[in-house]
């Protein structure tokens, strides 16, 4: 369980990182302001479905089994 909690908070330092820059960078993009809108949805439906995947982990290693799809 300690593994799992240390590997996750080292997920979550980078992802946020990550997060953090490309919402730096991303007016820096010259193209038009729909697309600008439809790059930030996607960006947060893929930041929900990572909190998610975190959240079915801490699950995991707290002993509830969640029925997930494999892809």
């Amino acid at each position: 369980m300690i593994g799992t909690l240390i590997g996750i908070i080292i997920m979550c330092i980078v992802l946020g990182v990550i997060w953090w820059a490309v919402q730096q960078l991303l007016p820096l993009i010259p193209i038009g302001e729909p697309f600008m809108t439809i790059i930030r949805v996607c960006l947060v439906v893929i930041l929900v479905l990572i909190v998610l995947y975190v959240i079915m982990q801490l699950l995991g290693a707290g002993g509830i089994h969640v029925n997930t799809f494999r892809w």
